[in-house]
């Protein structure tokens, strides 16, 4: 039985989903149908240019929730605090490690020659929103770039390394150790 979706922003949530399982190249017009229940007409209605324009506007999506959730916060709130959200926030979204990152399963395949400039522009903007926090509480520029790679490659690996052990537990050790690492570098 079809699913019925009145908004866009429902549509965009339910082919994320089949995004995350599947892949880019492995979710087709079927087995998104499929796995989100919305008929292929829906799914044009929604979304005219097909599978690349929904993968184009999930990433928009997600980029805006985090615009909003955290590379804001991190940019123009009190430093520390904006860091500490950032913990909570990542743990809550990525589900405490249960939910794959999209936009970094997309940079990992040819899915990134697709959309090079939201990858990158993801990533740069995470890295320098948190570069520029740590800045803010005293640590000098080339520590605290270093330090917000270092925390953005962390949580990174640990998403991918919980998804391949089946052991979500490595995801909470690695945040909670990496915050410590910041707090002690910006005392």
């Amino acid at each position: 039985m079809a699913r019925i979706v009145f908004e866009k922003s429902d549509a965009i949530a339910l082919v994320a989903e089949v995004f995350r399982e599947l892949g880019y190249e492995g979710a087709s017009m079927s087995e998104i149908t499929a796995r989100t229940k919305l008929s292929k007409g829906s799914l044009y209605h929604f979304f005219p240019g097909g599978k690349e324009q929904m993968a184009a506007e999930i990433m928009a999506h997600i980029d805006a929730w985090f615009a909003t959730e955290m590379f804001g916060p991190l940019e123009k709130e009190a430093p520390r605090a904006a860091i500490a959200r950032m913990w909570e926030t990542t743990d809550s979204y990525f589900r405490s490690g249960r939910r794959v990152c999209l936009i970094g399963a997309f940079a990992l395949d040819e899915t990134r020659d697709r959309f090079p400039a939201a990858i990158r522009g993801y990533f740069h903007r995470w890295i320098d929103a948190l570069a520029g926090a740590l800045t803010r509480t005293g640590l000098p520029g080339a520590a605290a770039k270093a330090l917000a790679e270092e925390a953005v490659i962390g949580i990174q690996g640990a998403l991918t390394l919980a998804r391949a052990l089946g052991d979500d537990t490595i995801f909470g050790r690695t945040l909670a150790r990496l915050k410590r690492t910041l707090e002690a570098a910006s005392g």
